[in-house]
């Protein structure tokens, strides 16, 4: 004990371990805290842009006339207000009790006669007067004051069949768009009408020419291209058609049917106007720019000049191999609208209903309204189910339609009568940014045929191909596209898409589809939307392009075609389109 009492205990040197010790603690404290605080933040910011983009979207949740003209400056509400020419009260005979000296012989209060002249819509011959009259003056109208046709200006082509309520709107949206003033917009018509017409003369803020396909139905209906009446009927027998020896008996479409006037039009009608476009009309015919190809039931976004533009620009060091330029594309998460049966809601029982839709999306692209003829829509029996199995398109269009079991044609119609509609909009917020993601892919007829544009290099490739198109058994521009860049054209038709659509589809009812209510404005009202919140969050108008890499796509086959193509005489009539005119 006492030699540990003598010994002094010497304290070990201070090496600072405790000190690194409670710093690094501290040090972790704090970056957990400040990751705490940050998720926070986070969460907070997405929770009140999701509710203010609620708050937007519920701001005007009907889609009545007052609602959507509230979406539109009152300078352009001139293009939404009908002045129909098209009426039938007429006012001749009216009596009206005079109250001052008498008139004619009259005594006082004696009544007098006024009368109105009473509008009558030209008939057949008037009409085809004036279609050649417009033909041949190619009046462009505000050349004065816009100036005329730069070669790097964007020209803008709308087809245009009878739908003015819609025009009216595309109008409206092209009248908002930047640099509208630079462009040259053609309407291409292939109904002679005086309401449209007054519309489309009415327009001021561009550069405006109007065009008319001369062989349409409305001008031959009782003779080709119209409905001759020696026509084969559709669905005849060939061994009887050639009994009956009517018209083209020798050659039926790839399904043995016969051709329909109403379904042939618009491919004619397309096919025309790029050939009138590239090369007859003398203000267009040496332009090397761009031409932009749309229809009367197209909605655009304000920046969708100034995003083809840039596009355009960043081609050469994006996509070399791009010679087409896509604003619309039928995205999965940007669905135009959403069938919903009652049923699906209604009880456990119906949902296993056989004739109930759990989600219907349908897509329609096309500028006519006449009537969906099932037979048409696919030309074979087999070939339906085989697409709608493959979930496929055989038209412009594209339908989607997943049920509990395969329902066919008659049960679709049947749950759409049982059912109600509601219109969704899922719109990814990737899809708008300042730095717009655009992708390339080859050229897809069901998929990047709205609001697409080239120049007259690749349509000079698309005209030396001209046997291809016209040739090809299928009543679709669009399809019959495809085949020439599959089957003729050394360099494919390979498009650059924009993932944020600038050109919308607001048409209910076209060749393919025929909706209860042909004139609602349910999905005008949802574009307005979409548009107005991408505005207000500064979503428009991007500062640079960002290519993404699409995903797998498969090496598209060469596809059969729809049919509705078989007889010759369309054939002639297509290819004399490309025969020069001057």
């Amino acid at each position: 004990m006492s030699k540990m009492r003598g010994r002094v205990l010497i304290p070990l040197p201070n090496t600072g371990a405790m000190g690194r010790k409670r710093n690094n603690f501290y040090m972790r404290s704090i970056f957990i805290l400040a990751l705490c605080i940050f998720g926070l933040l986070q969460y907070h910011n997405f929770n009140y842009l999701d509710s203010r983009d609620a708050m937007l979207s519920e701001s005007i949740t009907n889609d009545s006339v007052d609602a959507i003209m509230s979406m539109v400056p009152a300078t352009l509400h001139k293009y939404l207000t009908p002045h129909t020419r098209n009426h039938s009260i007429s006012a001749a005979g009216l009596q009206l009790n005079s109250s001052g000296s008498s008139l004619g012989g009259s005594g006082s209060g004696a009544a007098t006669t006024i009368s109105f002249e009473v509008y009558r819509p030209p008939n057949n011959t008037e009409i085809k007067r004036q279609i050649v009259r417009y033909n041949e003056m190619q009046l462009v109208l505000n050349e004065e004051t816009f100036g005329p046709l730069q070669n790097d200006s964007v020209i803008i082509v709308v087809q245009v069949h009878t739908r003015i309520n819609y025009l009216r709107h595309l109008i409206v949206s092209l009248a908002q768009a930047r640099d509208i003033s630079k462009s040259l917009l053609i309407f291409s018509h292939d109904f002679y009408d005086d309401d449209i017409n007054d519309l489309v003369q009415q327009i001021d803020f561009c550069k405006v020419l109007q065009i008319f396909y001369p062989y349409s139905i409305q001008t031959h209906p009782h003779e080709f291209p119209g409905v001759d009446p020696n026509d084969c009927p559709r669905n005849i027998k060939k061994e009887q058609a050639l009994i009956s020896n009517c018209n083209n008996a020798l050659y039926p479409d790839l399904y043995g049917h016969y051709r329909e006037a109403k379904f042939t039009q618009t491919k004619h009608h397309w096919w025309w106007k790029a050939n009138r476009v590239f090369n007859e009309l003398e203000v267009t015919r040496f332009h090397t720019g761009l031409v932009l190809f749309l229809e009367e039931d197209h909605y655009v976004a304000e920046d969708f000049l100034y995003l083809l533009a840039m596009m355009q620009q960043r081609t050469k060091d994006l996509c070399p191999q791009c010679n087409i330029l896509s604003l619309g594309t039928y995205l999965k998460t940007f669905n135009y609208y959403t069938y919903h049966s009652k049923q699906l809601t209604a009880s456990s029982s119906a949902l296993s209903s056989s004739t109930s839709l759990k989600n219907a999306k349908v897509y329609v692209g096309d500028t006519s309204d006449v009537d969906n003829n099932n037979n048409s829509n696919n030309n074979n029996k087999n070939k339906n189910n085989k697409i709608m199995n493959n979930k496929k398109t055989s038209h412009m269009n594209t339908v989607t339609a997943t049920s509990n079991t395969n329902n066919n044609n008659n049960n679709n119609d049947n749950s759409n009568k049982n059912g109600a509609q509601t219109w969704n909009y899922h719109v990814l917020p990737s899809l708008y940014s300042v730095y717009q993601k655009v992708e390339s892919m080859p050229w897809i007829s069901s998929k990047h045929n709205m609001g697409f544009a080239f120049n007259r290099t690749t349509w000079t490739s698309i005209r030396r191909c001209a046997r291809h198109f016209c040739s090809y058994d299928d009543y679709n521009w669009d399809w019959s596209l495809q085949h020439v860049s599959q089957q003729c054209l050394q360099r494919k038709l390979h498009a650059m898409i924009v993932k944020g659509p600038r050109v919308f589809h607001i048409g209910e009812c076209g060749v393919h589809h025929k909706n209860k209510n042909c004139e609602s404005n349910q999905v005008i009202s949802k574009v307005q939307h979409v548009l107005r919140i991408a505005r207000n969050s500064h979503q428009l108008f991007p500062r640079s392009l960002m290519m993404t890499v699409p995903s797998l796509i498969k090496k598209s086959k060469l596809r059969k075609g729809n049919g509705g193509w078989g007889d010759l005489r369309d054939h002639d009539l297509c290819l004399n389109m490309t025969m020069p005119t001057r």
